[in-house]
């Protein structure tokens, strides 16, 4: 939370700011190197992923209107979706840079508000 004045707060996200991504991403730096050894002792070299700042945004953001929209649960799995979604336009030709899932994620996202 941010403290504006006396006894008012508001979320870091209401002001574009997403500090709460730093702790986060040394997290997911972790579990990447965890599904790259994973895949090593199932004899496959696989690159550790990564998450982007923007794009982590975004899924955030997709699983919040997930969750909100039809079941809690469901955010998760929207989550996946989305990664598969975004691997199968990278795999089609299709541009594959953060910021381009980043914008994909945020169009699906947007439609689902919409409803």
């Amino acid at each position: 939370m941010i403290e504006l004045k006396r006894g008012s707060r508001v979320r870091p996200r209401e002001f574009g700011v997403n500090s709460y991504l730093g702790p986060v991403n040394s997290f997911f730096d972790e579990l990447g190197g965890r599904f790259s050894s994973a895949a090593e002792r199932r004899g496959f070299a696989v690159e550790a992923p990564a998450l982007d700042p923007a794009v982590a945004r975004e899924l955030l953001e997709l699983a919040r209107v997930a969750a909100h929209t039809q079941e809690r649960r469901y955010a998760p799995l929207a989550s996946f979706m989305a990664g598969v979604a975004a691997e199968r336009l990278r795999q089609a030709g299709g541009p594959s840079s953060p910021e381009a899932v980043a914008d994909l994620l945020r169009e699906v996202r947007a439609e689902l508000e919409a409803e």
